[in-house]
């Protein structure tokens, strides 16, 4: 717990989370239903990060692409197409809530030195003492490794760290609570 006794959690959800298997199209009740639990954590006193992966698909679903691209120049393109989207999704289902939130672009490779990590961590400090919900994904219309090997596992586990959290949480298979024990300290 911080100082004050707020926790901070940061909550990754992959793309499987987010988009419907058969047919990769994005899962809006799935996606309201995070977005609601994690609006009552925020009410309820914590401190909230959401890395979430799921541009590249949604980029597909955009395009009417049936299956996932190989190459990463066209992995790259439909993460470019698909963020914006996936982020209009969430604005829009957080401001229903009267939740603002923040989009954090992030690559492993920007973490990885003393001047970008203290960067990220003033801004992830300043967004949650804001009361901000900050959505972070990779960037990955620039990104290269993560693309290929990562889906944010990598990432969300150093914006645990540059947030200061003390919980890492994941969706793989069933809804998450505000009560989650997996939350539990």
């Amino acid at each position: 717990m911080s100082s004050d006794g707020r926790r901070t959690i940061v909550v990754k959800v992959g793309t499987s989370s987010i988009l419907r298997g058969e047919s990769g199209t994005l899962a809006l009740s799935t996606l309201a239903s995070l977005v609601e639990t994690l609006a009552t954590m925020v009410q309820n006193g914590d401190r909230v990060v959401l890395v979430s992966s799921g541009a590249v698909g949604v980029g597909c679903q955009r395009m009417r692409k049936k299956t996932r691209p190989q190459s990463v120049a066209e992995l790259q393109a439909m993460a470019a197409i698909g963020q914006p989207h996936l982020m209009r999704y969430y604005d829009e289902l957080f401001s229903a809530l009267d939740q603002p939130i923040a989009q954090v672009l992030l690559s492993a490779d920007a973490l990885d030195s003393r001047s970008g990590y203290r960067n990220a961590q003033a801004t992830f400090t300043e967004l949650l003492k804001l009361g901000v919900i900050p959505v972070v994904n990779e960037n990955d219309s620039v990104a290269v490794s993560e693309l290929r090997f990562g889906d944010n596992d990598t990432l969300s586990a150093l914006v645990s760290s540059a947030a200061t959290a003390l919980h890492l949480a994941t969706r793989p298979h069933r809804p998450l609570s505000s009560t989650d024990r997996r939350l539990s300290a």
